[in-house]
């Protein structure tokens, strides 16, 4: 989205933030949700290693398919905003959530082969770790935050 200025651009700012969408990028940060989602499921497994089998039933799903799926209001905003953000951001998002997605699937293959819940445990705690600060990551491209911002999230 072109950092325009004027009343058609300032409408449409105010249009995304009244939808929970960051109005600088144009991404809205409930699509982390559906990762925050997997995180908690695999949080559970160390403690309770039935919830293993509630993570496997996690699917991945794009952007698009997150907000046509979901009750989110402003859902049909939400992906046009997506669909018309800065491609230089959306390619960076969009790196990063493939990362995420790739990480979970793969966690999710593993946990699949593995039939010890010690193993399965172990599994969830690396993907958590993993997965984390690419949530973070994530969240810091959807408000505008720059390469700096992201050096920091992996720093600290």
């Amino acid at each position: 989205m072109p950092h325009q200025s004027g009343p058609n651009q300032e409408a449409r700012a105010a249009q995304l933030r009244a939808a929970n969408i960051q109005s600088r990028t144009g991404l809205a940060t409930d699509y982390l949700n559906h990762f925050n989602e997997a995180i908690m499921l695999l949080e559970m497994v160390p403690d309770m290693p039935e919830c293993a089998e509630d993570f496997l039933e996690w699917q991945p799903l794009s952007y698009g398919e997150h907000f046509t799926a979901s009750h989110f209001k402003a859902r049909d905003l939400a992906i046009e905003a997506y669909e018309s953000a800065d491609a230089s951001v959306r390619a960076e998002f969009d790196n990063v959530t493939s990362a995420m997605t790739s990480i979970l699937t793969a966690v999710g293959d593993a946990m699949r082969a593995a039939k010890q819940d010690k193993t399965r445990s172990r599994l969830a705690e690396q993907a958590t770790g993993w997965v984390k600060p690419l949530v973070a990551m994530a969240g810091g491209i959807i408000n505008g935050g720059g390469e700096a911002d992201v050096d920091y999230i992996m720093t600290h």
